[in-house]
């Protein structure tokens, strides 16, 4: 009889739990804190760690800082790994906020507009159950109001900017990045440009 050798996990007694989709909650100063770190550095890559706390299904993000000593160029930007051990200590200081990743900022250049997926230097990056965050900052050409998307980005206009903000998580090694879906509480008035 065809399935007698192959026991579903749930008659063999293991359970098999199905992997909820992550969420990550953008804070108000979070999230200015990306649109300042993009816009000042824009036609290079801002990076930064991103701080707060994970629960099983959901990153929150309280802060987000930039990593002043970063080398950065128009199409990537490398951290010094000493300096991280300047701020350790301080870090671990801070009992409720832990470093949950890192995000940067992918910018236009040129003819070539910066989007907001990862690159494959990007990927190699990557460490498991660490959230990564990408700001795609380009040059105004029509103010759009802030949104939430349908592909759990989030995107608008401000200043002389457009920017598209995407997340990701790296589950496990060798595996795809995953898209985390973005929610963030707009301030009242952002959505003038």
């Amino acid at each position: 009889m065809p399935g007698d050798d192959s026991k579903s996990a749930k008659a063999q007694g293991k359970a098999v739990k199905k992997r909820r989709p992550l969420k990550a909650y953008l804070s108000e100063d979070a999230f200015m804190d990306l649109l300042l770190s993009s816009a000042e550095v824009f036609k290079r890559e801002s990076l930064g760690y991103l701080l707060g706390y994970r629960l099983e299904d959901r990153f929150i993000i309280e802060h987000a800082f930039t990593l002043q000593t970063a080398k950065r160029k128009p199409k990537g930007v490398i951290f010094q790994h000493k300096n991280h051990k300047k701020i350790e200590p301080i870090l671990s200081k801070f009992e409720k906020l832990q470093i949950i990743g890192d995000f940067h900022s992918h910018t236009q250049y040129g003819d070539s507009k910066g989007i907001p997926i990862p690159s494959p230097l990007d990927i190699k990056g990557m460490e498991a159950d660490m959230l990564y965050i990408i700001v795609a900052i380009n040059d105004l050409e029509l103010s759009r109001p802030w949104r939430e998307n349908t592909d759990g980005s989030i995107s608008g206009s401000i200043g002389a900017f457009f920017f598209k903000i995407t997340a990701y998580y790296y589950p496990e090694a060798n595996a795809i990045p995953l898209r985390v879906r973005i929610y963030c509480p707009f301030p009242p008035g952002l959505n003038v440009s």
